[in-house]
């Protein structure tokens, strides 16, 4: 039997009880967008945080939105909309991407080309490690969505592991000794 239907519902009910995560998935809900969401460290560390007894959660160095409009790859647009969550929830450090023009700075940023991404699902399973592959949406209903291309299983067993798709195994040892994640969560195992 899978566990991913009762690791959501943990999920769901650890992002509905954050006020900074509750009051972050209603801001962007408001931008209208089709394909949006709350993810990657924003997402691990509230699990993280949760898993760890983490009475009153800090909020995260940066909520990271992700989105995918392939009809305006503009920086200006990701700009606009972080102003726009900026002055619907003003405090929070938004960080705002389009994911359909990630390939257009990947190799100045990474030093290798990444094709275009074709959608918000795709560009989620793409994430550095399978436990920050994970998005959180309103739904209409007022129900919180989960993108989650690979599962929750990494996230709620606090294992960091490379997710291949994108991340180099240099780039990801670089990135794991800069996290340090050990140091806030001890009961996180890294995957070498």
């Amino acid at each position: 039997m899978s566990t991913q239907p009762l690791l959501a519902a943990r999920l769901r009910a650890i992002a509905r009880r954050t006020p900074w995560c509750r009051q972050a998935l209603q801001a962007v809900a408001q931008l209208g967008l089709p394909a949006c969401c709350i993810g990657a460290g924003a997402v691990r560390n509230l699990v993280w945080d949760a898993l760890h007894g983490v009475a009153q959660p800090p909020l995260p160095a940066d909520i990271d939105v992700a989105y995918f409009d392939a009809d305006d790859v503009s920086p200006h647009s990701e700009e606009r909309l972080r102003q726009r969550l900026a002055t619907l929830l003003p405090g929070m450090p938004w960080e705002v991407c389009n994911q359909a023009r990630v390939h257009l700075w990947f190799e100045d940023y990474f030093g290798y080309a990444v094709p275009p991404l074709l959608s918000l699902d795709d560009a989620i399973a793409t994430w550095p490690e399978f436990a920050t592959a994970v998005g959180l949406h309103l739904l209409p209903d007022g129900e919180i969505g989960i993108v989650a291309p690979h599962g929750l299983d990494d996230l709620f067993n606090m294992v960091v592991r490379r997710n291949p798709a994108r991340i180099s195994a240099a780039g990801y040892a670089h990135r794991v000794a800069s996290k340090n994640y050990t140091a806030r969560w001890p009961r996180v195992t890294v995957v070498a």
